[in-house]
């Protein structure tokens, strides 16, 4: 099992960067596929979902409106474009495969993971 991001970098604040997670090794169709972010000193975040299988998509409220999650099923990847970033965007994003979102409470939380890739560190100047 495999999972691939890349695409991190440094931009300024209000700049965009697309993020790709390469997925191999199991059946993409029978996962969610989630990305999460970890900023120093702060515990690791959901960021946005998609179900491959019908590609619905979740995301954080902080990211609402400015990332969009997507899916290339025929590729088994999985891209994340980031708009208008901000400073506090900066951080190593992960993608993983698992469950997808749950909703309570006017908030969605993720689902449970069952692969991680690593990580790739994006960096918002400002």
């Amino acid at each position: 099992v495999q999972l691939q991001a890349s695409g991190g970098g440094l931009v300024q604040a209000g700049g965009s960067l697309r993020l790709s997670c390469a997925a191999s090794g199991f059946n993409f169709d029978d996962y969610a596929i989630s990305w999460f972010r970890q900023a120093p000193g702060r515990e690791r975040e959901g960021v946005s979902c998609i179900s491959s299988s019908d590609n619905d998509t979740y995301y954080a409220d902080s990211v609402k409106g400015r990332f969009t999650i997507s899916s290339d099923n025929a590729k088994n990847t999985v891209y994340l474009q980031m708009d208008s970033l901000k400073p506090e965007d900066t951080a190593v994003y992960y993608c993983a495969a698992g469950g997808i979102w749950t909703y309570y409470r006017g908030t969605y939380y993720p689902g449970l993971v069952d692969y991680w890739g690593q990580g790739t560190q994006v960096t918002v100047s400002s």
